[in-house]
């Protein structure tokens, strides 16, 4: 590939629960793809339940990158995604293969396509597991934290602001540079790839009633188990990798703060929530085709996503 010559990716957007995974493996399989997971839950080793992860079955068929890689009490940031998955990219196009990045966090594709700075994102795990910080260390020694990790900040936020001390620290852990840094570089990121995204979508009843059953699915087939077991192995609840929904309303139940059917239906409320998120920033993700699950077979789908895939692999771009 020349100077200046971008590669060209696909990728598999949508909601959670609208059949990603499914269609990925048919796309892949047409594709002789590798899956990049676009995941910021799946990272983690031992949530598997939890977070829908593919079987090592199907892992060995096609083969997943970035799933399993961080232990539940360390920090993973969007930036070391971005370099994770430009490694994931260099190595599987050395062997010949397609990259196909498969998943529903946006700011993950954000961070792998340099547009961080132009909208930072928001981490709601993140800013729950500050908030409980607040609670236990107090608000000083979080603005000393910020002191040392981002000092340019620390001087323009008041040690008794916060919510932008917070906000400062959310950005910094989230991404894995400062909040100085994204706004010095403004507009200066540059990145290798020219990604078409393949996107999936429902009407709301159909996706709201694919995450009820999922959930219950979920908690039938070993989640509450799941999460027994990393409270065991002395994982905090306060984790970001734990804070997330579901986790946080077992942990909850385990703790005996509420019932069961309490925690399912949480569950699914924060969801469907994370649902409607997502699609607030899918729709500005270009360029992009869309497909609706409810309009059109798996075969239709399948069949003209596969026509599109292969039209923009072929085509080179010096962007």
């Amino acid at each position: 590939m020349s100077a200046g010559e971008k590669k060209n990716i696909i990728a598999v957007i949508g909601p959670t629960a609208v059949g990603k995974t499914a269609f990925s493996l048919r796309l892949a399989r047409e594709l002789s793809a590798e899956i990049i997971s676009v995941d910021s839950r799946q990272v983690y080793r031992y949530l598997d339940v939890g977070t829908d992860k593919v079987s090592l079955a199907l892992r060995r068929e096609i083969l997943h990158h970035l799933i399993d890689i961080v232990d539940p009490d360390q920090i993973y940031s969007a930036a070391g995604f971005a370099a994770d998955a430009s490694c994931a990219i260099e190595r599987i196009s050395a062997r010949g293969r397609t990259s196909l990045l498969v998943g529903g966090t946006p700011f993950y594709y954000r961070a792998l396509t340099g547009a961080l700075s132009d909208k930072l994102p928001k981490d709601g795990a993140a800013r729950r597991a500050l908030e409980l910080e607040v609670e236990e260390r107090g608000l000083h020694e979080l603005h000393k934290e910020l002191c040392e990790v981002d000092p340019a900040a620390a001087l323009k936020i008041h040690k008794n602001d916060p919510v932008r001390t917070m906000r400062a620290l959310e950005i910094y852990r989230t991404t894995g540079k400062t909040a100085t840094w994204w706004y010095e570089n403004q507009g200066k990121i540059s990145h290798p790839y020219n990604i078409f995204y393949i996107g999936l979508i429902r009407e709301r009843p159909s996706l709201y009633q694919n995450i009820e059953k999922r959930v219950r699915f979920q908690f039938s087939h070993g989640y509450p188990e799941e999460v027994e077991w990393l409270l065991a192995q002395g994982y905090s609840p306060k984790l970001p990798a734990l804070a997330g929904f579901g986790y946080r309303e077992l942990a909850a139940y385990l703790l005996g703060k509420y019932g069961l059917e309490d925690a399912i239906q949480g569950d699914i409320r924060s969801t469907k929530a994370f649902a409607r998120r997502q699609m607030t920033w899918f729709k500005h993700f270009c360029p992009a085709m869309w497909y609706d699950c409810g309009a059109m077979t798996e075969k239709q789908i399948t069949d003209d996503a596969l026509e599109r895939c292969l039209r923009y692999l072929e085509r080179r771009s010096t962007e």
